[in-house]
């Protein structure tokens, strides 16, 4: 599980070129609609040449960019937030002929930005944060007056144009901060869902092959009792002790291969038929392989009037019940209980240790992806992964199968970590087969 969530945690992140082309040719095209707009729609006087310089210029670049390279390409963080650097630099450009801070499109800073951090790396994103705000600040002091009436200019006061400024340097920070916070969670939970995808399918693999070797081991039992009982037969009517010794090792290898059978058996748990599981069934599947670590596990059912639950195979729920409970052992001092009961409308499974418990600041975030802080865990604990990724995977998978799981801390005086996975039995049952699974 380790393994996978360091897979899935450091993602690399590209842009395609493509993608920085399009909004380069949408700023182009806009920057040079503006121009026009003010110098003949308003008659304002523009400096034009200057302008439509710079946008050639970044006119060019696109198209040599486009003609170099195939726009399908991704492109590495560091090159795609030069191209977006460019775009600072070209609007800083345009807004030196065209007012600076006074020009209303100044905000158009935090376009670059915003992009930059919903795609690129947190250190390119302040990069470009801080260039934009650099720009900013020189255009406070270095401009070009704002193209306006000749006989009614436009005079704006100093104590305007700072708020100007402060407001583009808090537009890049707050809206850019939110924007990779929203992000990063999406990326993350995109991630982590993956991840679950990836598990689920792996422990459909081990449930198959397990119920392959219980059918195995159903079917090739009767061939060998039957090799087992005629060759002991013939081992006691004949007298030459060549033939006798070779009988015998014939039986001797029969029973070999019943044992072997018998131990596959075991170790599938599965009964017949192969694809269902009563719930202590699953119970004992998901405790057997932490009961050789030291720590106690208690198992507790609670027998019902009503008959025990019978569920279809489910590799989830074994999955999802044999991580809780593995968490469970790794933070246990001493006991792990599990404790069970249903009635005709809940199934309810119960997994308690008496470790240092949940952190209260992390109790309501419990089941996020790559959460792994306890309170009192040590370093060894912490370098197990504690609550990270198999918590919220197990918990997905657990949720997919119609159960509610919550987390909770003992009482006080009490201390250690309580899981609660609850189903409606109905949703429970409804891929066994009932009846016949119970006859």
């Amino acid at each position: 599980m380790t393994d996978v969530a360091s897979d899935f945690r450091q993602p690399r992140r590209y842009v395609r070129l493509d993608t920085i082309l399009r909004l380069r040719w949408l700023a182009a095209l806009g920057q040079l609609v503006a121009i026009f707009v003010v110098a003949q729609g308003l008659e304002f006087d523009v400096p034009i040449v200057p302008c439509v310089i710079i946008v050639t210029f970044s006119a060019l670049l696109n198209l040599a960019l486009q003609i170099a390279f195939n726009p399908m390409q991704r492109l590495e963080p560091a090159y795609a937030a030069t191209l977006l650097a460019f775009n600072i630099v070209e609007l800083g450009g345009l807004l030196y002929f065209t007012g600076g801070l006074q020009n209303p499109f100044s905000f158009l800073f935090l376009a670059p930005v915003l992009i930059s951090a919903t795609v690129l790396p947190i250190r390119l994103t302040i990069a470009l944060g801080c260039l934009a705000v650099a720009c900013a600040s020189a255009l406070f002091f270095y401009h070009l007056p704002l193209p306006w009436d000749g006989d009614d200019p436009l005079v704006l006061p100093p104590i305007y144009l700072i708020g100007v400024w402060l407001s583009i340097l808090l537009a890049i920070g707050v809206t850019s901060l939110y924007a990779f916070q929203v992000t990063e969670e999406a990326r993350q939970l995109s991630d982590a869902l993956a991840a679950t995808e990836l598990v689920l399918t792996r422990e459909q693999h081990l449930t198959q092959l397990d119920g392959l070797a219980a059918a195995a081991a159903h079917e090739l039992g009767t061939p060998l009792s039957t090799i087992f009982l005629i060759s002991r037969e013939l081992e006691k009517t004949v007298h030459d002790p060549a033939i006798a010794g070779d009988l015998k090792t014939v039986r001797e290898q029969a029973q070999r291969c019943r044992d072997i059978l018998s131990k596959i058996a075991q170790l599938s748990s599965s009964g017949a038929p192969f694809d269902t599981m009563k719930l202590s069934t699953l119970i004992e599947e998901a405790v057997a392989p932490h009961r050789d670590f030291g720590i106690n596990i208690k198992v507790r059912l609670a027998v019902a009037a009503t008959r025990e639950p019978v569920a279809a195979r489910n590799p989830a729920i074994l999955y999802g019940v044999g991580n809780i409970l593995e968490n469970a052992v790794d933070f246990a001092h001493q006991t792990v209980e599990v404790n069970a009961w249903w009635n005709a409308e809940t199934i309810e499974i119960v997994v308690s240790d008496d470790g240092p418990g949940i952190a209260p600041d992390m109790l309501k975030r419990i089941g996020e992806p790559y959460l792994s802080r306890r309170r009192g865990a040590d370093e060894a604990q912490n370098a197990r992964g504690g609550l990270g990724l198999g918590v919220f995977i197990a918990r997905t998978l657990l949720e997919r199968t119609g159960a509610k799981v919550s987390f909770t801390n003992r009482p006080f005086p009490d201390h250690g970590a309580v899981v609660q996975i609850v189903w409606p039995r109905e949703r429970f049952e409804e891929s066994a087969p009932g009846d016949e699974a119970e006859a």
